[in-house]
């Protein structure tokens, strides 16, 4: 059975951490736009070289470009048993070309982490990155002297550590502005899934553990089986791939 997966979630609210933590203990690939289209432009193909000079020209990417390159993306055989997207669909028409892509494919859960705006401007605005290679030092709500193997991704992180500093976006007024548009933004995908049997709400003020165990219960629950069942059935997947 595939695991498709939407994760919604306003700035702040551990998505990308959960995602990407997700994916890789269940052996699906996490698939963020961010990611597909630096890839796609450095793949040089016809898609990668129109998201260039629409970037070059400082547009955003439209979305028959993204759908594009997301349905691409979704057909490489490692998404074959599933994905779970992290920045997609923002539009209805996105949306309604996911469940064209994925019509086959079993259905799509769509779970939103919640968590108060005051908690979101409180996150972000103390939220430190490796000045080298982008590691968030608080990631599964850890300190950074508690995580160094966050920051193994370049040859200066492994020898003399982490440099963590705040991003300059992270001020009240950016954080406080970006939170406006996601909602303004995300409101439609939210009510666009949320009269699915499909779609689920967690609570994100709990601590990371608990939130990625109410992740896994949102999505057993939202394919009718109980949580150990799915992480059963997720052994078996990842046996076989061995």
């Amino acid at each position: 059975m595939a695991l498709n997966l939407v994760m919604l979630g306003p700035p702040g609210a551990g998505k990308g951490t959960q995602a990407e933590r997700f994916a890789r203990e269940h052996g699906i690939p996490k698939v963020s736009t961010g990611d597909i289209l630096r890839e796609a432009v450095h793949s040089g193909s016809e898609l990668g070289r129109a998201v260039k000079t629409v970037m070059e020209r400082g547009e955003l990417v439209g979305d028959e470009l993204i759908i594009g390159i997301v349905r691409e993306r979704l057909t490489r055989p490692d998404a074959m048993a599933g994905f779970v997207l992290d920045g997609f669909p923002r539009t209805a028409a996105q949306a309604k070309a996911l469940d064209e892509i994925t019509a086959t494919r079993g259905p799509v859960i769509c779970v939103e982490i919640q968590v108060p705006d005051e908690e979101l401007v409180r996150r972000v605005r103390g939220r430190r990155v490796c000045d080298d290679c982008g590691a968030n030092a608080d990631a599964f709500g850890h300190k950074a002297d508690e995580l160094p193997e966050l920051c193994q991704n370049t040859e200066r992180c492994r020898s003399i550590g982490p440099k963590w500093v705040a991003r300059s976006d992270d001020s009240e007024s950016v954080v406080r502005e970006r939170l406006k548009i996601y909602w303004r933004d995300t409101r439609p995908m939210i009510e666009y899934y949320s009269a699915r049997p499909t779609f689920r709400v967690i609570d994100g003020l709990q601590s990371p553990e608990q939130v990625r165990e109410a992740l896994v219960a949102a999505v057993a629950s939202a394919l009718g089986m109980p949580a150990s069942q799915l992480r059963t059935l997720v052994a078996k997947k990842l046996g076989a791939q061995a």
